[in-house]
């Protein structure tokens, strides 16, 4: 647990900083400074010869530019953070569609059974989930749970349909079903529901299957 400078968990009650602990930064002027010593110059200037017209309107006009400069970056940030909130809704908009993966793969380890998510479009009468090789082959089968649309949750213990344990390496999944209507229909791993977006640190992510994916690791969402 961290302790702040008063003895408090900082990271229920933060860092805690006093007047005195405030430096102000002058590291650079601003208008007001470059105003000030404009005044203060045009104060203290010898009568018998005062500073000439020119540099008065130089500095003037380089006061000008300030200004002008503070003014464009003030209004490049409101921008900046009008384009950024403009994003995160159109990010919100995504909900309800259906997000691609961009690939319908799955890694096997030796000993470890592979658990994955399979959204059906349409209610499923029957049918069978199918693991592929990186031939196209079908190696095993699984039935296809029967019930509602919706994302189902699988496990392949890592055999064939013979009972030989595969080797390890990456594998695809895909299925074959038929609707409540009689409709044959296909589905493959990779593609679901944006159920929510969620936004952290900078970072957007959308919610599909049992987590969330990174915005910009979907290849197509419609």
């Amino acid at each position: 647990m961290a302790i702040n400078s008063i003895g408090l968990d900082s990271s229920v009650y933060g860092d805690y900083t006093t007047g005195a602990d405030v430096v102000e930064d002058k590291t650079s002027l601003s208008n007001d400074d470059f105003m000030t010593l404009l005044l203060v110059e045009l104060q203290n200037q010898d009568p018998t010869d005062p500073t000439d017209t020119e540099s008065i309107l130089t500095q003037t006009s380089q006061l000008a530019s300030l200004e002008s400069s503070d003014n464009t970056n003030a209004a490049l940030e409101d921008l900046s953070a009008s384009l950024a909130a403009s994003s995160d809704f159109g990010a919100i908009s995504a909900i309800g569609k259906t997000a691609d993966l961009g690939s319908n793969a799955i890694s096997y380890t030796e000993g470890e059974d592979a658990t994955f998510d399979l959204y059906f479009p349409s209610d499923v009468a029957s049918g069978n989930v199918e693991i592929l090789d990186s031939n196209g082959n079908i190696i095993q089968t699984i039935s296809a749970d029967a019930g509602d649309a919706g994302v189902y949750t699988y496990t392949w213990d890592g055999k064939d349909s013979a009972g030989n344990e595969v080797d390890e390496g990456i594998y695809y999944v895909t299925a074959s079903y038929t609707d409540a209507a009689g409709e044959d229909l296909t589905t493959r791993l990779g593609t679901y529901p944006i159920e929510s977006i969620k936004f952290d640190n900078g970072s957007t992510y959308a919610k599909v299957a049992s987590g969330y994916v990174a915005l910009e690791d979907i290849s197509e969402i419609y």
